[in-house]
């Protein structure tokens, strides 16, 4: 087994500017413990940095796609200190997710449990095979899953989040796609081939209009409707003097394919 085999995460990153981030825990199901929050943590920085990156894909190894936290550390920790280092380094690496310029998309191939149920929300979009489940499944174990709430809310209808968090009880992967969870849901062997459709849509747009979009549509979410329309709007204008815009607009006059630089 090679070195990088036996790193918690696996990156590549392609000529487009694609990267992708593989959990790669597959035996522990892939759980956030202090030494994969750690390696995503550098990834997602690494990609902050990289102007010429495009979309991150995150992708998993084994059955599962994201179990969570680890119980059994977790145990061997009684001390509330710890706990509040983990949930800070947890939360952390989720905002940066949320923060990032460019699109997150998951791959999503198996279950996600409590916290990685929470990772699938807190991506900008999620692709799932059809086999993939999905619980925040703490308060089983006693454990209210309140961080996994955040995204979650915001991904599905209140009532719908408030179900899953109060039974821990799985949903399947239709389910998620009809609650909002999900973008897409897929047979195994098409999983690929369906995210590399969004990454290759994605690629098509000008990457400074991506990221003032993402930027753009999670502030205003959490805004009232006046305060959310006056920066929408100063958005747009801010974006339309951006030689991009302006090229997509002599084009769209033009009749012709917008030539991005």
């Amino acid at each position: 087994m090679t070195e990088s085999e036996h790193q918690p995460l696996r990156i590549a990153r392609d000529a487009r500017g694609v990267v992708t981030l593989t959990l790669n825990d597959p035996a522990r199901f892939n759980a956030l413990g202090g030494e994969m929050l750690t390696a995503l943590q550098q990834a997602l920085d690494a990609v902050a940095r990289d102007e010429a990156a495009r979309v991150v894909v995150l992708a998993a190894e084994g059955k599962a796609f994201c179990a969570g936290h680890n119980l059994k550390d977790m145990a061997a920790h009684p001390d509330l200190a710890w706990y509040q280092q983990l949930f800070a380094q947890c939360s952390r690496m989720m905002l940066t997710i949320h923060k990032l310029p460019v699109p997150v998309i998951a791959r999503v191939q198996g279950m996600a449990t409590a916290a990685g149920c929470q990772l699938v929300a807190q991506c900008d979009l999620a692709v799932a095979v059809d086999s993939a489940t999905f619980a925040t499944s703490g308060i089983h174990y006693g454990l209210f899953c309140a961080t996994p709430s955040v995204p979650l809310v915001r991904n599905v209808p209140a009532k719908r989040a408030m179900e899953m968090l109060l039974t821990g009880d799985f949903i399947d992967a239709a389910t998620a796609l009809e609650q909002g969870l999900v973008n897409r849901v897929v047979s195994a062997v098409e999983l690929d081939a369906e995210v590399e459709k969004l990454v290759a849509s994605i690629l098509q747009k000008p990457r400074v209009a991506v990221a003032m979009g993402k930027a753009l549509v999670y502030q205003q979410r959490e805004l009232g409707m006046d305060a959310a329309y006056q920066l929408a709007g100063q958005a747009m204008a801010v974006n339309m003097m951006d030689g991009a815009a302006q090229e997509g607009a002599r084009a769209f006059v033009e009749k012709r394919a917008p030539a991005w630089k």
